[in-house]
Formats: C-alpha cells, sequence, structure tokens
C-alpha cells in the first residue's frame, strides 16, 4: 500500500477535455470556441452532482492558460491565475467585494485570470447585485466560471450575461466502462455483473461510481465478488428480485414471507427494497418486446433473465404490479408500522389474478347476455315459480291498460303452444358466485316482455275500503295510516318504486299539501314521476285528495361523512356483489 493513498475519485480526475466522460456537447463547444478566439467572459455549469462541472472548469482554465499537465487539478488553485471560491461557506458581501478586487490584477503569467465558483446558487441575493457590474463588463483578462446543481436558485439577472451549459447524467454503460479501464489499471478483478451494481448504484455520477468502487476495494480486497459487493453497498441483489417474481408466480404467499423475513434480518432497507423492485418490474415490462432490450441496464445474462422471466406475465400484470409498488413508496414513509406495510404490498403482488382471469369472466358475460336475448332457452320450472310477481310492473291509471288475456292454470309443457321462454343460470355460472347477474338478467328480461306483450288481465278486486277519517286531514292522521297506506301500494307499484317509498316520511302538511323527507335525488324524481298513481291511492285511504311534493333530506349524511374511505368501500361491497367479487378476484383496493 502506498505511503499517501489517494481516492480514486481525485488519482483519475479528468486532466483533459478527452478524459471526460459523456459531455461531449460541452467539450467540443469549449474547444471550438478556444480555437476560433471566442472565449465568453462568464460561463454557467448546470447539473446533477458528480457529472464534472467542476472538473470542467479546472481543465478548461489549464488550457486556457497553458498549465503543464504535472500540475495537478487540485493544485491549480495555488497558482496565480486561478481562483477556486466556494460559494457555499463564502456567501457574503465582504468575500464578492474581496472577489472585485482580485479581478484587477492581471495575471501574473499567461493569458487569462480564471475564476471558479462552486455552488453559486448559494451566494446571498445582496452578494449577487454585488458581482453584476463586474460580470457584466469584466476586464479583458478575467472569466468567470460557475458551477451549480440548483440553476433556479440563481438570479435571471446573473443567468442573462453568461452562457449555460447544461451537464447531463452519465450512462451505466459509460460507467462500466470507466470502471472497467481502472479496475485494469489498479489490477482489481470484478466481474460485470458487479459493475453494472456500481453503475447503478452511483445513478449517473461518475464521482460517486469511484467512490463505491473504493468503499467495494476497501471491503473486498483485489477480487471483488457479487455476494460480496451486495453485502458492502447493501445493495438488493437481481438473484432475490428473480427469487421474489418467482413466488409471485406461483401465488406462494408462504414463500414470499419468509424471503421477506431473511431480507430484513439482513438489514436491507425497505425503501432501497422497493426502489429496486420497482425497477425489475419496469425491466420485466421492456423486456416482453426483444426489440426493446436496448432499454435495460444490466449485463447480457441478466437480460437473458429478464426475457424468460417476462413470460410468465402480461404486460398488463407487470403495469398493474409496478402501479401497486410505486403507490406502496409513497405510503411507506408515512406509515407507523413499515413492516406491516411492506409485507402487504407485497402479498397483494402475490395474491393478484391474473388478466387472463379477466378476461374469462368478460367471454362469460358476454356469453349470459347472449343467451338472456336467445328466445331458445327456456327457463326451468323452479326459476319459473320463483318469480315474485312485484317483478312485473303493472300499469298505472294513467297509462292505457293492455288487451286482455285469459289467465290459465299452469298446464303441461307439451300441451302449451308458443309459450314464453326466458333465459336460465347454468351450473357453471351459479359455481362461479354470480347469482346476482342471472337474477338481474332475468329481471331485465321480464321487463322487456312486459313492454312488449300484453299483461295478463289482472285479477278483479274489491274495491279498496276506504278508511273513515275526519273531515279535516292532519298531519297526524296520514302519519296515522301510512303503514296502511304502504301496504295497499305493495300489490300496485314496482318494487324499485316501493322501495323508494317506504324510506319516506311525511313531514309538514299545508292545506293539501304534503312534504315528503326523501333521501336520495333519485328517489324525489321516481316519486315525482309516479306522484299521480300514489297520490289516486292516499286519497282512497284519507279520504280527501292530497298533492305531494318530495324534498331530499339525507339524514345519514353527517354519519357518511364520519366513515372513513376504507369503511364506505366495504360498505359498498357489501351492497353490491359484483364489486366484491371483483375485489376478492383481483385484489382491487379503494385509493385515497
Amino acid at each position: 500500500m502506498a505511503e499517501h493513498y489517494r481516492a480514486l475519485t481525485r488519482k483519475y480526475r479528468p486532466q483533459s477535455f478527452e478524459d471526460i466522460v459523456s459531455q461531449e456537447h460541452v467539450s467540443n463547444t469549449l474547444l471550438n470556441a478556444i480555437k476560433q478566439n471566442r472565449l465568453s467572459h462568464a460561463y454557467m455549469f448546470c447539473g446533477p452532482r458528480g457529472v464534472g462541472k467542476t472538473t470542467m472548469a479546472r481543465v478548461l482554465a489549464r488550457t486556457i492558460n497553458q498549465i503543464d499537465s504535472q500540475v495537478d487539478g487540485e493544485a491549480l488553485n495555488q497558482t496565480l491565475n486561478i481562483i477556486e471560491m466556494d460559494a457555499a461557506s463564502n456567501n457574503k458581501v465582504e468575500d464578492v467585494h474581496h472577489l472585485r478586487e482580485s479581478v484587477r490584477i492581471p495575471p501574473q503569467n499567461g493569458r487569462y485570470k480564471v475564476f471558479i465558483v462552486d455552488e453559486v446558487h448559494m451566494l446571498s441575493k445582496a452578494a449577487f447585485n454585488a458581482l453584476l457590474k463586474t460580470l457584466e463588463e469584466p476586464p479583458q483578462h478575467a472569466i468567470f466560471i460557475f458551477a451549480t446543481t440548483e440553476p433556479h436558485k440563481v438570479l435571471p439577472t446573473i443567468l442573462s450575461r453568461v452562457q449555460r451549459f447544461d451537464f447531463k447524467r452519465i450512462g451505466v454503460t459509460e460507467i462500466v466502462e470507466r470502471l472497467r479501464g481502472i479496475s485494469r489499471d489498479e489490477h482489481i478483478a470484478i466481474d460485470d455483473e458487479s459493475l453494472h451494481v456500481i453503475a447503478k448504484k452511483a445513478d449517473g455520477a461518475l464521482r460517486d461510481a469511484l467512490g463505491l468502487m473504493d468503499q467495494a476495494i476497501a471491503f473486498c480486497g483485489d477480487a471483488i465478488t457479487h455476494e460480496e459487493l451486495l453485502k458492502a453497498l447493501n445493495v438488493v441483489g437481481t438473484d432475490r428480485l428473480f427469487e421474489f417474481m418467482e413466488t409471485v408466480s406461483r401465488h406462494d404467499a408462504d414463500a414470499g414471507l419468509f424471503l421477506i423475513n431473511t431480507l430484513l434480518q439482513e438489514g436491507y432497507d425497505i425503501q432501497e427494497f422497493l426502489i429496486g423492485l420497482a425497477e425489475h418490474l419496469r425491466n420485466l415490462y421492456v423486456a416482453q418486446n426483444n426489440e426493446h432490450m436496448f432499454l435495460v441496464e444490466a449485463s447480457p445474462e441478466t437480460k437473458e433473465r429478464y426475457k424468460a422471466s417476462a413470460s410468465s406475465f402480461s404486460r398488463e400484470d407487470v403495469l398493474r404490479m409496478l402501479h401497486m409498488v410505486s403507490e406502496a413508496q409513497i405510503k411507506l414513509k408515512d406509515a407507523t408500522q413499515p413492516r406491516i406495510q411492506f409485507e402487504l404490498t407485497l402479498l397483494k403482488l402475490i395474491h393478484m389474478q391474473r388478466t387472463e382471469t379477466l378476461q374469462t369472466l368478460m367471454v362469460e358475460l358476454d356469453a349470459l347476455k347472449k343467451k338472456a336475448n336467445s328466445p331458445s332457452v327456456e327457463l326451468p320450472a323452479k326459476e319459473r315459480t320463483s318469480l315474485a310477481p312485484e317483478h312485473i310492473a303493472p300499469a298505472t291509471e294513467d297509462e292505457p291498460q293492455p288487451n286482455p288475456i285469459s289467465v290459465a292454470e299452469p298446464q303441461h309443457q307439451d300441451t302449451v303452444e308458443h309459450q314464453e321462454q326466458l333465459p336460465v343460470a347454468e351450473e357453471d355460472d351459479i359455481s362461479l358466485g354470480r347469482p346476482a347477474i342471472q337474477t338481474e338478467v332475468t329481471e331485465q328480461y321480464l321487463q322487456q316482455r312486459v313492454i312488449e306483450q300484453p299483461l295478463p288481465e289482472p285479477v278483479v278486486e274489491a274495491a279498496p275500503q276506504v278508511i273513515s277519517t275526519p273531515k279535516k286531514v292532519t298531519l297526524d292522521v296520514i302519519k296515522e295510516h301510512w303503514q296502511s297506506y304502504l301496504d295497499q301500494l305493495k300489490e300496485e307499484v314496482p318494487m324499485m318504486l316501493m322501495l323508494q317509498i317506504e324510506r319516506t316520511q311525511p313531514s309538514k302538511l299545508e292545506g293539501a299539501s304534503l312534504d315528503l323527507q326523501v333521501d336520495s335525488t333519485f328517489g324525489a324524481q321516481l316519486i315525482t314521476k309516479n306522484r299521480q298513481t300514489l297520490e289516486n291511492r292516499l286519497a282512497q285511504v284519507v279520504g280527501q285528495p292530497i298533492s305531494m311534493h318530495p324534498i331530499v333530506v339525507n339524514n345519514t349524511q353527517h354519519q357518511e361523512q364520519r366513515k372513513s374511505p376504507y369503511e364506505r368501500f366495504k360498505d359498498l361491497q357489501q351492497r353490491d356483489p359484483i364489486i366484491k367479487e371483483l375485489v376478492t378476484l383481483f385484489g382491487a383496493e379503494l385509493e385515497y
């Protein structure tokens, strides 16, 4: 080991434009400006950390002043012609005044005096204003180079006086090539998979990649293995991610929980695992199309594993999983029990039904719809006898009465001609747990036949007995006979209307105008539409014409508001069996 060890980030800092990685758009522009003698008096280098902004500034200063390559980049600040200032610690007006005084002094040897200001966005507003005049009209020998990671914090008056260059993140492939060359120079044995792990962990910053490489060498020595590197950097390897997706494809919840417990015991961060899983799912989505495999940043062997694993899922399934993992990353930040939230997310992925199941369900629903519209399917006797008479809506007094036909007793099938045939629920539909769907189709079919065919002649009954009431009808009288009124309506109005009437309450009577409390707008519209029939029956009960006026008063509004969205979603599942079945099959969840 050398007596004075230097980190890789310092040892391999570029000394020329050719050494700088992945910033050719900046290097070529500056080289052309030097050749054509068109150097600007001020430059602004913007971009994320570790992409070479300060390095580019030093290379530019070295090139225009023709400083020997033996002088290290960090030693440039010791020369009289190159002055570096860290604006994070020198951000006051006094510091800018000292800089302005230094600008007046011409270079001692060389053509230009270069001022490099790092993290310039940290200057105060007063310091920026003090620099404006000098920056706009500097001496001919002065060149300013500013570097910043947050250009939006720099005053527009400063940005308008400089030439701005935006540095880009360095690609994984370019970082891998750079690290491979350094490992050869340092005589370090390392495989491609480990190089890709370091490059992806660096997130586009070559300086961070060199720092991680230093850490791996310190942990593993001259021979870096993939397993030891994962331990050193605390990174979730692709092997674990492939292993977890295998449990998802098998719907093996026990193996998934065991894997989660192993990861947590080994000290892996939950958020880091979710980030790695999201990237893994993204690569699986891309691997569905072999032509787009260049978008996957991995070694050739890992790309082949992605292709093999992607065949177990459809693109729609992978997209749903990616959405669930992304949502979990957001929810995990505020979770009081992160492990429970973590396990819940991964169990959702394991128990999630595949898209093929949904497609099968849609095909079966289409087939059921065709059977409902087909006249060749006969409803079994058991189904016909179980149909309640209230499913057929009778004609009201305002509507024209259909042509009467005789109602005969049920006869044997062989003796009935042109018998109406209704849809039937097959055994497959019952086994799928969809009795509500079949009932709905049957009711729709009955309503359609009521419209198309005349209704049977109703049985002639005695006129309803008018209850003797006082000459003056009051609200108390109406409330007293309200139940009797509802009982008589049951045989006359459709079931939907009857359900709404039973949920109303008479609230106020002024003259012959009765206000009814209704709990929904739909109920008010339904009562208004059938008001004539309802008023006629009420007149027969109380002995006096009464005009009904529904008023929407939602008494349960505050109770519903006090419920959480999750509780309301549970209530909706209890009321609607179709939604409950979708939740069971596909793991649907309310987003709020």
